[in-house]
């Protein structure tokens, strides 16, 4: 499973450096897909459910799971959420990440850097003997302190010799028992943060989701491996 979130980690890096003004998401998804084929492994959602490409890509007020297009070109002041995950020797991966398209504004350079820094505080509680509930609190907690808000009709999965795994991991705290942490377990916790409302739609694509009040929405992913001596980022990178 290392190996196979690293080749996700390789092709986000990869593309980090190809985000830029002008460029299409159809060309990103491109440049991910081929890199992944040399790279030996397939990439895991194209196809999935009908899912027509490699990456999902999703601008601004876009949550997640949008279709990359030759029409939509990236523009100075976007965020654009990359999501990807690959099969490679029949295990998955996954992890995605928000970049800034050029500068951004102070208040959408808050949300990037307040989501990534969700996904660090639960992380730090993927510790054998706690629950799901207390990932999905430390993600909450950070968020709404910040006067950001957490999607809830989406949410963070086991991952392992499927894309989709049980246990569910909300990014929010229902109060109920959840799933205690064992040796073993890979959670993939991916934070979607809108900065207004938490309610979102799906678009008449079936796929696209968006938010609500068309306020921008951040979202970052890693795999991570519950072990005895505490939480493993399969899906890390170097930046």
């Amino acid at each position: 499973m290392q190996e196979a979130n690293q080749i996700v980690a390789k092709v986000l890096t990869t593309l980090k450096k190809s985000v830029d003004i002008g460029i299409t998401t159809w060309e990103l998804d491109k440049i991910a897909e081929d890199f992944c084929y040399r790279l030996k492994a397939k990439p895991a959602f194209k196809g999935y459910r009908g899912f027509p490409a490699s990456l999902c890509l999703s601008i601004n007020e876009e949550v997640v799971h949008g279709i990359p297009s030759r029409k939509k070109k990236l523009k100075k002041g976007d965020i654009v959420s990359i999501d990807f995950g690959v099969c490679f020797k029949n295990y998955f991966g996954d992890s995605a990440v928000t970049l800034p398209v050029g500068n951004v504004s102070e208040d959408v350079a808050k949300l990037v850097a307040v989501t990534k820094e969700s996904l660090n505080r639960g992380i730090e509680k993927v510790v054998v003997g706690n629950r799901i509930g207390d990932i999905s609190r430390a993600i909450q907690e950070y968020v709404e302190g910040h006067g950001f808000s957490v999607v809830r009709q989406f949410v963070g999965h086991g991952i392992g010799t499927a894309l989709h795994e049980a246990p569910e991991i909300p990014n929010f705290y229902e109060g109920e028992r959840t799933s205690r942490l064992l040796p073993g377990m890979v959670l993939a916790i991916e934070p979607m943060v809108n900065m207004g409302t938490h309610k979102v739609k799906v678009l008449r694509d079936g796929w696209t989701v968006v938010t609500s009040d068309k306020k921008p929405s951040a979202h970052f992913e890693h795999s991570v491996a519950v072990t005895e001596n505490g939480p493993l980022i399969l899906s890390s990178r170097e930046n």
